[in-house]
């Protein structure tokens, strides 16, 4: 921890942050995408399985809406885990699987990105969906997190992240950002009664990496045949990456 100043104070922000919001999460989610969430996580699952991977992983799960996107789509093909530091945001996740199949094929695992519970090596396949920007955005553990991802996956394996973006016209980002200043924080904020947590996913997307830049974060990592697809005019990407 002593090689990222100011680590402990950032994890410490964000379990505050993610502590305050999970009963009203997927409610706000849905509803300040227009529902689109749920596509794009149906086409991230797709991509994450195209090889047929036998152990998959969930980064930064939260509720687990991808977790069991990839359970239903694995058909009881692979192993899903999802992997979350919130334990209030896990106990929503485990009682939307026991509603959907009873968590066949599917486990949760309560763990930090930055120290993995996990062998070497352990994963064909690594999905993320909205949760890569909290482990990359003004965050000293940044290097930690990606090479945690490294590390469990094995040669060859993707690496799936949903997550926003910038568009690529002046315009279009000018109306993006005011869109999340004023309808994305407002909602949060009155729904949630969070201020802190919706001003920080107000502040961190606006300031967010284009496709470009997390495209080459990605390949200085040592990731491989990196490629993103903009999603809703360049607002939202993902990137896909082979170890």
């Amino acid at each position: 921890m002593g090689r990222y100043p100011g680590a402990t104070i950032q994890s410490r922000f964000l379990r505050r942050v993610y502590a305050g919001i999970p009963r009203h999460y997927d409610i706000i989610n849905h509803i300040m995408t227009w529902g689109l969430d749920r596509r794009w996580r149906r086409s991230v699952a797709r991509e994450c399985l195209v090889s047929r991977p036998k152990m998959v992983l969930d980064l930064g799960c939260g509720t687990g809406d991808l977790t069991i996107e990839l359970a239903r789509q694995a058909g009881g093909n692979s192993e899903i885990i999802g992997v979350d530091f919130s334990r209030s945001m896990l106990q929503i996740a485990e009682k939307k699987v026991k509603a959907v199949n009873n968590g066949e094929g599917l486990a949760f695992v309560s763990g930090d990105v930055a120290d993995l519970p996990f062998p070497e090596n352990y994963f064909d396949s690594v999905g993320t969906s909205f949760a890569f920007r909290n482990l990359t955005y003004n965050n000293p553990m940044f290097g930690q997190y990606i090479a945690e991802v490294l590390r469990v996956l094995r040669a060859g394996g993707r690496f799936v992240v949903l997550e926003t973006s910038q568009p690529g016209t002046r315009f279009i980002k000018k109306l993006y950002h005011l869109y999340l200043r004023c309808f994305v924080f407002w909602l949060g904020y009155l729904v949630s009664g969070n201020r802190e947590a919706y001003r920080y996913l107000v502040e961190s997307s606006i300031n967010y990496y284009s496709p470009e830049e997390l495209k080459k974060i990605l390949v200085e990592a040592g990731f491989r045949q990196v490629c993103f697809r903009r999603l809703l005019f360049g607002a939202v990407s993902i990137h896909t990456a082979i170890k």
